[in-house]
């Protein structure tokens, strides 16, 4: 996506790190030059709106559900081994998963 015109961000930019900078997961200074972004380019403006109403309608409707305790220690273990900049299997089978029979075609 793009409005066609020149910026000092590049839209492909923003619309790569959009959940970054929703999540203010990125420095102050990267934030800002989003912001500027966003006055000058209405269809990456109109994406992250978009966005940002996906995610409040989700924290709205899931925000108050448990996260199981395996779960997240799970997440936070893989998390520490890419800062650690260790490879992450992409599929990691637990027993739980083994254990449920697949259907079969009949």
């Amino acid at each position: 996506m793009s409005c066609g015109e020149p910026h000092e961000t590049d839209c492909a930019e923003v619309l790569d790190h959009l959940y970054e900078f929703l999540d203010r997961e990125m420095p102050d200074a990267d934030c800002t030059k989003f912001e500027v972004h966003f006055e000058e380019c209405s269809p990456c403006l109109e994406k992250y709106g978009l966005e940002k109403a996906v995610k409040k309608l989700v924290k709205r409707c899931c925000g108050h559900d448990d996260v199981p305790v395996d779960l997240r220690a799970k997440v936070m273990g893989r998390i520490e081994l890419i800062r650690a900049g260790q490879s992450v299997p992409e599929h990691d089978v637990t027993a739980a998963e083994a254990d449920v029979p697949t259907a079969k075609a009949e």
